[in-house]
């Protein structure tokens, strides 16, 4: 049996919300700073490039819109994997830890290194999709890095969800946090160079963030092999095929619901180059900032997924709707909290980012609609991580599918080109998309959750 010490997954039956939210808060926390600090290597790549001018910065955002895709895709046999972990860690089950383990891994490996062709295929639909060819002609190398980054990023997060599973999230945490403080120095030395050497300008950005990925992974993998603590999860059980086959089918479904959302938002971050480089600009501040605010509702869909998949394991089906109710609750806090933040702060951000004056008077406004949508944002990646703790996923994804490429982007299209709202728009048809998604998930969760 699995020895799992005074873990906190264990409530009796009248455990208060109250409580439960405390718990939640205590595993998503160090969820959240980790997320953040890997977000923060977006951040320091923008303010770095930044000073290269508005081309390297536009073709930078180009990227991002790629990775975004890519990034959730691949999360998505993570997340799948992290739930199966985190049911056998509830259930004290040390051989099906094992075994989700395991197959976990081979997973990753195989389907990071399908991602980074794919992403290495992507290069050649930017002339097709109307990307500016002053900025593509930037790109290539810097393409070429942040695509390879896509094998390390995978091995890497399936090992961080294996650790936030076992209750132990505060190693990815320091981990996280190393490849921050390695990404900021090789940035300096790659990006700009030193004494006569004049750097690689882009290029050594896209090579700073890959080589502080792979050192996270190796280091990630030399703790799963010598920690104690993780012992039951490298047992040497025989790999099961009927388990990778297991995660690969659900986290196919889950990936397809990933691209979809996080598709919408690349196609929408796209069509700012559909009116010139300074929205893309522009563009590529606002989503390095709003992605570290997300990194709070994010986290709590992590930690929700656990404390769900957890408390089936377990047994205790009846914590579901109070797991739910406190989900709700912090990301509501907290949402709030972003928009003030974003209200008062959003052109002093603007203003510190970027040198080129259009982009930010651009990026201001951009940052009020932005913060519109914070709740709306919030509720949906919440009451998806519900959903995915209970393995409901194929009816999530299509309700997802339907509100950001049925309803989000032709609303979106419309408003930013034919209704002359400009790249602001764009971002109040994709709001109204969330918002209808996130009525819909929440529904769906709570009623399946009284249910069972």
């Amino acid at each position: 049996m699995l020895d799992i010490g005074s873990t906190t997954t264990q409530p009796g039956p009248d455990f208060p919300i109250w409580k439960e939210v405390r718990h939640l808060v205590q595993l998503a926390l160090p969820i959240v700073i980790s997320l953040a600090a890997a977000t923060l290597i977006s951040v320091v790549d923008t303010i770095m490039i930044a000073p290269l001018g508005t081309r390297e910065l536009a073709a930078a955002s180009i990227a991002s819109s790629f990775m975004i895709v890519f990034y959730a895709g691949l999360y998505g046999f993570v997340s799948v994997a992290g739930v199966r972990m985190a049911a056998a860690f509830g259930g004290e089950d040390s051989k099906a830890l094992s075994v989700a383990t395991r197959a976990g891994l081979i997973l990753a490996a195989g389907i990071g290194v399908l991602g980074a062709i794919l992403m290495l295929s992507g290069w050649y639909v930017l002339d097709l999709i109307g990307q500016p060819p002053e900025v593509t002609a930037v790109l290539g190398g810097y393409w070429v890095s942040m695509s390879l980054l896509l094998v390390p990023f995978t091995m890497f997060y399936m090992l961080k969800a294996l650790f936030d599973a076992m209750d132990a999230p505060w190693i990815g945490v320091g981990l996280a946090f190393l490849a921050v403080a390695l990404n900021i120095p090789a940035n300096l030395l790659l990006i700009h160079g030193i004494g006569s050497w004049e750097g690689l300008g882009l290029l050594g950005a896209g090579l700073a963030s890959l080589l502080s990925e792979t050192v996270s992974l190796i280091l990630a993998w030399l703790l799963l092999l010598r920690m104690k603590r993780l012992a039951p999860a490298r047992q040497h059980e025989t790999v099961s095929f009927q388990e990778i086959w297991y995660q690969l089918r659900e986290g196919f479904a889950v990936a397809i619901g990933n691209i979809g959302e996080a598709g919408a938002y690349a196609v929408a971050g796209l069509m700012m180059g559909w009116f010139n480089a300074t929205a893309l600009a522009a563009h590529q501040i606002v989503s390095s900032v709003s992605g570290v605010l997300y990194m709070v509702p994010l986290g709590v869909s992590i930690a929700v997924s656990l404390r769900v998949s957890q408390a089936i394991g377990a047994g205790k089906r009846q914590r579901l709707t109070r797991i739910g109710l406190a989900s709700l609750l912090v990301v509501l806090v907290w949402m709030s909290c972003v928009i003030l933040a974003i209200l008062l702060g959003g052109a002093a951000l603007s203003e510190a980012l970027a040198p080129d004056p259009q982009v930010v008077a651009l990026a201001s406004s951009m940052f009020l609609v932005i913060a519109a949508m914070q709740i709306a944002d919030g509720v949906q990646g919440s009451m998806i991580g519900a959903a995915r703790g209970m393995m409901d996923n194929r009816v999530p994804v299509m309700i997802t599918l339907i509100a950001y490429w049925i309803l989000a982007l032709p609303l979106g299209y419309f408003l930013g080109f034919k209704a002359g709202l400009g790249p602001n728009g764009v971002w109040v048809g994709y709001g109204v998309g969330l918002a209808l998604a996130a009525v819909l998930l929440t529904l769906r969760y709570f009623r399946l959750a009284q249910a069972r």
